[in-house]
């Protein structure tokens, strides 16, 4: 980490993507005995017994949280708080991003990463702005994602920001072997950081390049650390596991609104609640010229394009 000094850590620790990893040429039993210590046993054990955090227990959970507080705290030398917000009933986000409006500023993206935690050595950006030609539309193959956003909006370009689009039929749930990420009753697509072996397979699978794996451990100086997290979301996390944009679920459970959509200065990004008739979002999906990015795939986005 780029602050304060780092945690002391065994000599050998057992993690359950270690433990994945070894099982993957002998047996189980093989690779219990194999461990050096009694507690290098448990830890092993214990990481094929814990079921991943939807299936805790409310006082496991509860004590699971505390943990990560404690854990968090002492790491950044300042109160961390981890949350877990239930779902609201009655509710399924959806997200509306205006193209004719967005000048390209990388606002978005910015406060992202200030919001959601995420790695600034190496930095890791949840959201991609494409600069792209007037003259050819959506496309892909003669997209910019390096413009100088110091001189946006640059004639005869439109910017097309590219995000997790919480699909209705996720590709990388459907793709992870361990059942580390799944759909929440609100529609977002989460991760239990804990549970994901890093294995890389949801990344293959999204058609977006909405997932990031923490090649190295996530660099987040201890002044610019948000200190508001959700366990499912903008919590730290370790290296060897892949993140994803969650809707700023620390944010939306609790009625605001993601921060990309607070900071935007043109007002292109609008979100809301899709079973509600007389919210914003569905008033622009009933509105409006929507596109729906990569729509031959099928996996049914709740994330519109639109032309204002």
């Amino acid at each position: 980490m780029s602050t304060g000094e780092p945690e002391a850590k065994p000599a050998r620790s057992v993690s359950r993507r270690s433990a994945l990893k070894c099982l993957g040429g002998a047996a189980a039993a093989a690779s219990v005995a194999a461990c050096s210590s009694n507690a290098e046993r448990a830890k092993f054990v214990e990481s094929f017994i814990r079921t991943n955090f939807r299936e805790l227990s409310d006082e496991d959970r509860q004590g699971l949280i505390k943990h990560w507080e404690k854990k968090y705290t002492k790491r950044y030398g300042k109160p961390v708080t981890v949350s877990a917000t239930p779902p609201q009933k009655d509710v399924l986000f959806g997200y509306a991003l205006d193209i004719s409006r967005c000048i390209g500023c990388r606002r978005c993206v910015y406060a992202c990463v200030e919001e959601n935690n995420q790695s600034r050595d190496p930095q890791v950006h949840w959201i991609t702005v494409l600069e792209m030609d007037k003259d050819k539309g959506v496309d892909l193959h003669h997209a910019n994602a390096h413009y100088d956003a110091e001189s946006v909006p640059q004639p005869g370009k439109f910017y097309f920001p590219v995000q997790c689009q919480q699909c209705e039929d996720p590709p990388c749930v459907k793709s992870c072997p361990v059942g580390a990420t799944w759909q929440e009753p609100d529609g977002i697509v989460t991760i239990d950081y804990d549970w994901c072996v890093g294995c890389r397979c949801c990344m293959s699978a999204c058609p977006y390049g909405a997932r990031h794996f923490n090649w190295r451990e996530p660099s987040i100086p201890a002044d610019e650390l948000n200190t508001e997290t959700e366990y499912l979301g903008n919590r730290p996390r370790p290296r060897g596991v892949v993140e994803k944009c969650t809707f700023c679920i620390q944010r939306t459970r609790n009625g605001q609104y993601p921060a990309c959509v607070e900071v935007c200065p043109v007002g292109a990004r609008k979100f809301g609640n899709l079973l509600d008739p007389e919210s914003e979002i569905r008033y622009i999906i009933e509105n409006k010229r929507i596109f729906v990015f990569k729509k031959e795939l099928n996996t049914r986005p709740k994330f519109f394009y639109y032309y204002g």
